[in-house]
């Protein structure tokens, strides 16, 4: 690839709400005034329709682009496009993939929503033994159920409207983690989440301001952590409704930074500026 600046982002489809860039420019430019990094860099959004994906990530290098993040609805598409290193091991399990570089030429895969989802949910509750009730069986559900299972959940349920997708990751984890209750229920109320500890929200549903809640207030109580993997709205109908009953409550705010960060430095080699990162998200969201 050529020496001049150098292009990162997010591809995905819509990517408008994305708060990726703000975060990510502000790590770029604090690395190059600190003189960690000696080229100009850029994060930008990429929206590209499904039909275009071939013919979009065929132009990577053309574009100089060198990292990106990807999103819905490509995190499992883009697993063709990509090759696996030892430090995919993420990606691997799962074959879901949300970050990748061109390191000499070849486009390696990651994950990094497992562990930066795992850390943000470390911060607020114990995941030993919990009972864990999960909206979403797509890339995001999938590491979403990866991370709670690895963390010796007791149960996990997941709802899906796409069974097999659901299924398949029953499958998954049953595979790789055998003490874990996993199961599919083909209703939202089949979670029965007044008998859960967790419920997490690994939908795209929440994002417009149209779209309904997927869950009844009756079908909360104030013992519950809800957390939400959409950070855009900050306070989807879902944690409104769980803050309603007295429930503890978590956007995906604290997730996305912390794949972010990880991101970051598989792109750069470089230790992300992890304060740099929040304060520019911080201010991202003191301006809507």
């Amino acid at each position: 690839m050529s020496a001049e600046k150098r292009t990162y982002g997010l591809i995905g489809y819509p990517v408008k709400h994305s708060f990726s860039p703000v975060m990510h420019n502000a790590a770029f430019k604090y690395l190059k005034e600190h003189k960690e990094i000696d080229y100009d860099a850029e994060y930008r959004l990429f929206e590209v329709k499904p039909q275009d994906l071939n013919i979009f990530l065929n132009s990577l290098q053309k574009q100089n682009i060198y990292g990106l993040n990807v999103t819905v609805p490509f995190k499992e598409k883009v697993l063709d496009f990509v090759k696996f290193d030892s430090e995919s091991f993420y990606a691997r399990q799962i074959k879901a993939v949300n970050t990748i570089v061109n390191r000499g030429g070849v486009w390696i895969g990651f994950n990094t929503d497992i562990p930066g989802f795992l850390q943000h949910l470390k911060e607020n509750i114990e995941l030993t033994d919990k009972k864990v009730a999960v909206l979403g069986a797509g890339g995001a559900g999938k590491a979403v159920v990866y991370a709670i299972a690895s963390s010796k959940a007791k149960e996990v349920f997941i709802y899906d409207t796409d069974k097999d997708k659901a299924e398949g990751i029953v499958s998954m984890i049953q595979s790789l983690f055998v003490d874990v209750d996993v199961r599919f229920v083909d209703t939202i109320e089949k979670l029965d989440i007044l008998s859960k500890d967790i419920l997490i929200n690994a939908t795209p549903v929440g994002m417009k301001e149209t779209d309904p809640c997927l869950i009844k207030e009756e079908m909360l109580h104030k013992n519950l952590l809800v957390y939400d993997v959409i950070y855009n709205p900050l306070e989807t109908k879902l944690l409104k409704l769980a803050k309603k009953v007295g429930a503890k409550t978590c956007s995906g705010l604290g997730m996305l930074l912390h794949q972010g960060k990880r991101s970051f430095e598989i792109w750069t080699g470089k230790k992300a500026p992890q304060e740099v990162m929040w304060e520019a998200l911080s201010s991202q969201i003191l301006t809507r």
